[in-house]
């Protein structure tokens, strides 16, 4: 071994100094090009890989934005995402959020692609970095006496109202609000294509899902917190033993073998 071998760092200190970034001090990376050692070389490989993860992450963030740039230059100053969660289950609410991002945020999509684990994550930074979020909740009683696409265009124009300051443009999945008091675009899959509504389905759905779990706290025969109200098989046995309680939708869960409306875009029950 020559001296200069025992001037490098260990490779455990290698691995340590790794897992901290990207980024990446030029210097360190520097270090790894030039260590002949095997194990070096593996952590330089991963290095590089991080750093293209972090570059494809970074890119993403600035692609989702598109939409709300577009409004930025039409002179539009606060620009909400708005979405919904809970159209097609048979039990619970209705739950939409409208947010104004104040900064972008890595990570955001759709949130029926996220993991429990990476949703809750963005949930709690939408929440604790300063961005403005509305929700609006509409009970399953309200739905049956509205009807359930009324139910959300309204849910949807309360948590834009909701919002502490009032926006002055909405980008909207899928819909395009009537009687909306806001200039509006609707984005078909606009979760997946605009960062504020894909933020919006994320405080959306984890917010529904919390009370879905409050409520199988209450009536746990019927399993709320598993399926969240989606017509599952455990869930349409359980209406055919107990019938249905206070949380169902009497509109949705009458009929043969408490028939499901069924929404394709929204089956979500993970």
């Amino acid at each position: 071994m020559s001296p200069s071998d025992d001037r490098r760092p260990a490779l455990p200190q290698l691995r340590a100094a790794a897992a901290t970034g990207p980024p990446y001090e030029e210097s360190f990376l520097n270090a790894l090009r030039t260590d002949p050692r095997a194990g070096a070389r593996q952590i330089l490989l991963r290095c590089e890989r991080a750093i293209a993860r972090e570059a494809k992450s970074q890119a993403q963030a600035v692609a989702m934005l598109k939409f709300e740039r577009e409004a930025w230059d039409a002179g539009h100053a606060r620009v909400a995402g708005v979405d919904e969660a809970g159209r097609g289950p048979l039990a619970g609410p209705i739950v939409a959020a409208a947010v104004v991002l104040g900064d972008p945020i890595e990570g955001l999509n759709d949130s029926k692609l996220l993991s429990v684990a990476l949703r809750d994550s963005l949930y709690e930074r939408l929440h604790d970095e300063g961005h403005a979020i509305g929700v609006a909740i509409l009970s399953a009683a309200e739905i049956d006496a509205s009807g359930i696409q009324p139910a959300n265009y309204c849910a949807m124009i309360d948590a834009a109202s909701a919002l502490s300051d009032p926006p002055d443009f909405l980008l909207v999945d899928g819909f395009k609000l009537p009687s909306c008091p806001w200039p509006q675009r609707r984005l078909v899959k606009g979760d997946r294509r605009s960062a504020s509504i894909a933020a919006a389905s994320i405080v959306a759905k984890v917010t529904r899902d919390r009370l879905m779990v409050e409520m199988d706290a209450a009536y746990p025969e019927y399993g709320f917190a598993r399926h969240k109200g989606y017509g599952t098989k455990q869930h349409l046995d359980a209406l055919a033993e107990y019938g249905p309680c206070p949380c169902h939708r009497q509109s949705f869960t009458l009929g043969s073998r408490h028939r499901q409306t069924r929404f394709p875009q929204d089956t979500d029950a993970t």
